[in-house]
């Protein structure tokens, strides 16, 4: 069997292309999905890339939200379909609430570009089952809106249900709330997490792989599915 990925372009994605490789390179076969397009072309599993989708008017990820192809994601999601949001892939996902909270502006209000060190802590997801719990990697950050914000309750709820799935080591970059860098829904299908793994799958063109691991956990679920 061979897992089909698809991964979406809104007008301003700018890593799709980086996500289809970082697919490819885990073993499966990636499929470009287009924001109106009437159905998803059968793929096993969507990404959401990076980028500035529609020019982050409005708020990011608030226009893309309601592109076409959005309600077949929202719905096939809902239903269990792995889906990963990127930087502004999590942004679009938490405006369609399918993740809590939302990406605000960096605490420094500057934009930032850095290898960061994350704290994997829920393996149990579709996009994560690869990693060591509390294994640190290190994979590229670039984001002016990355600072992730949700109410103390809702904070509390994902602390205690375990859907941190990453968080930031040493100082987090973008003043996100108690240092989360990615979260999960309760299912553990869809993930938002705001630095790129996508440029990170090998030491060629990324600081490490520790990236491919995302691409590859989601080729050994679907598989075992």
């Amino acid at each position: 069997m061979t897992a089909s990925v698809g991964v979406v372009t809104f007008p301003g994605s700018l890593d799709d292309r980086d996500a289809l490789r970082a697919i490819a390179a885990a073993g499966a076969e990636p499929i470009s999905l287009w924001h109106k397009d009437a159905n998803l072309h059968g793929v096993d599993a969507v990404v959401l890339p990076g980028g500035f989708s529609y020019g982050d008017y409005l708020r990011c990820g608030a226009i893309a939200r309601f592109s076409p192809v959005m309600d077949l994601i929202i719905a096939a999601a809902r239903e269990g379909l792995p889906v990963l949001g990127i930087c502004n892939g999590f942004q679009v996902l938490c405006e369609a609430h399918l993740l809590p909270g939302a990406l605000t502006r960096n605490i420094d209000l500057h934009f930032q570009c850095v290898d960061q060190v994350l704290s994997i802590e829920n393996t149990e997801t579709a996009w994560t089952n690869g990693y060591a719990k509390d294994s640190r990697i290190v994979i590229p950050i670039k984001n002016g809106e990355g600072r992730f914000v949700a109410s103390e309750p809702t904070l509390d709820r994902l602390e205690a249900e375990g859907r941190v799935v990453a968080r930031y080591v040493g100082t987090s970059p973008n003043g996100s709330m108690r240092d989360i860098a990615g979260i999960t829904n309760k299912r553990g299908n869809v993930v938002g997490l705001m630095p790129h793994p996508e440029h990170a799958i090998d030491s060629l063109t990324g600081p490490s792989s520790d990236g491919l691991t995302f691409f590859t956990s989601v080729v050994k679920a679907l598989i075992a599915a």
